[in-house]
């Protein structure tokens, strides 16, 4: 893939075993000092973010395009983790930061698999795109998603998380995210696809940064 060509692994500036055992290592010891400094739910938590993703959702990319929907869990945990870092338990709060994290992933990766779909392709990896020629289920389902990631959004309000200068932010980059889902999936450009993505990574930290910001 022309994407990864550069990295360390592809060029061999490191080797396999190397990379390897430099992954094992830092699972280890992360795993371990959740447990020991942490508690042991965190620890957990780390340790099926790290089985999931690397023993089902890498493996899956080679023959389901369900890949992206499996590999948005593992990176929507983190937020569980911090949660019950702080409180030890889970609750309807910390699943909210979850579905937060796992819906805003699904435009962001898609817009990412169209604009590198023939990369994917030739790797032989089934991301959606890849098989999805005029892109329109790959377009109906960025905006399902979106759809879907708003109300989610406001939950915080709701759930007494954060204040009202929250709702009204996270309605309008809502809509502001929607609009561009909306475009990208109307017009089926890389050009779109590429404002979607950069919308996303600019969306995200602003919210979350309101949410701790205007926090109850």
């Amino acid at each position: 893939m022309a994407r990864t060509a550069n990295r360390p692994l592809p060029t061999g500036r490191i080797l396999p075993t190397e990379a390897l055992l430099f992954g094992v290592v830092l699972s280890v010891v992360g795993v371990l000092y959740l447990a020991v400094c942490v508690n042991p739910l965190t620890s957990l938590l780390g340790a099926v973010t790290l089985a999931s993703y690397v023993w089902v959702y890498t493996p899956m990319k080679r023959w389901t395009t369900l890949c992206t929907v499996v590999g948005a869990i593992p990176g929507a945990i983190p937020p569980l983790m911090g949660f019950t870092a702080v409180h030890g338990s889970f609750s309807v709060e910390a699943w909210t930061l979850f579905g937060i994290l796992f819906l805003w992933q699904m435009p962001h990766f898609l817009a990412i698999a169209v604009l590198y779909k023939d990369d994917y392709a030739a790797g032989g990896f089934k991301m959606l795109p890849c098989i999805d020629p005029d892109l329109t289920a790959t377009g109906r389902q960025m905006v399902t998603y979106l759809l879907s990631l708003l109300p989610i959004t406001l939950l915080p309000f709701g759930l007494r998380m954060a204040g009202p200068i929250y709702f009204v932010a996270a309605f309008i980059l809502g809509i502001w995210f929607l609009t561009y889902g909306v475009k990208a999936a109307l017009s089926r450009t890389r050009q779109d696809a590429r404002k979607l993505f950069f919308v996303s990574i600019i969306y995200l930290p602003l919210l979350l940064g309101i949410l701790m910001l205007n926090k109850i």
